[in-house]
């Protein structure tokens, strides 16, 4: 081998090595995008999120991507949603809802209809589908039908123990909603109010679906947090991952 070729054979070696992870790279492409594909949806990241879907690693990366595109949160709840899309509400730059939709009903459960964002709704689907109903199921072995709240929307600011806020509610741009408990198909009620500190079998209900809701809201607050919120749980959009 000639000292010229020596000096070539590292390039040689590059070129070959990014040639196959080129070659991988496309075929794997062309195994996500291919119609009879192996690969199981949820594990692949060409297919949207789908809120029926097996849990992955890339659910959470999915579900950022649908909160983000108001055409994507919609297509998501398309078969798991009983919603109408409306035009946004302006009161003024603090009191709005943008992504308007009424929302009727969720997976398996029925809700009193309400106004919120298309994002509050997909992250209740994510909720009710892989927290509320495993849950039921473990502790009722009957699923939910009605999930109970005190609403979404409201214009007013933060409420403390120590009175208002001087910053506005995520409940103001409905970013939030307040949960106040669960009907089973059968018609049995489980309430915060009664049932957090209630039987043996409610409380460990409404703690399982309290710790399931901090997975897929930004701030999930229980009666564990304080006095405000012994009746309902308060589930936002936004915040800063608490759970409590």
């Amino acid at each position: 081998m000639t000292d010229n070729l020596k000096k070539r054979r590292p390039y040689f070696q590059w070129a070959a090595f990014l040639l196959v992870v080129a070659a991988a790279t496309y075929g794997g492409y062309q195994a996500m995008i291919h119609p009879n594909t192996s690969l199981p949806p949820e594990w692949n990241p060409t297919v949207p999120l789908n809120v029926d879907h097996k849990l992955s690693p890339l659910t959470m990366w999915k579900l950022r991507n649908a909160l983000g595109d108001a055409e994507q949160c919609h297509s998501a709840l398309a078969n798991i949603a009983k919603l109408t899309r409306l035009p946004d509400f302006e009161k003024d730059e603090l009191c709005h809802i943008r992504d308007q939709v009424e929302l009727n009903a969720i997976g398996q459960s029925k809700v009193l209809p309400f106004n919120t964002r298309c994002q509050m709704v997909l992250r209740m689907a994510m909720w009710e589908k892989h927290g509320i109903q495993p849950a039921a199921q473990k502790h009722f072995q009957i699923p939910v039908g009605e999930i109970k709240h005190y609403s979404s929307y409201s214009c007013r600011k933060i409420r403390t123990v120590g009175g208002d806020n001087t910053r506005m509610s995520t409940h103001a741009t409905a970013e939030a909603i307040d949960v106040s408990g669960f009907v089973l198909k059968d018609g049995s009620r489980i309430d915060l109010k009664s049932g957090w500190n209630g039987s043996a079998q409610e409380a460990a209900f409404l703690r399982d679906v309290r710790n399931s809701a901090c997975d897929w809201f930004k701030l999930t607050l229980s009666p564990d947090f304080n006095a405000l919120h012994s009746d309902h749980f308060h589930l936002q959009h936004k915040g800063w991952n608490a759970c409590r």
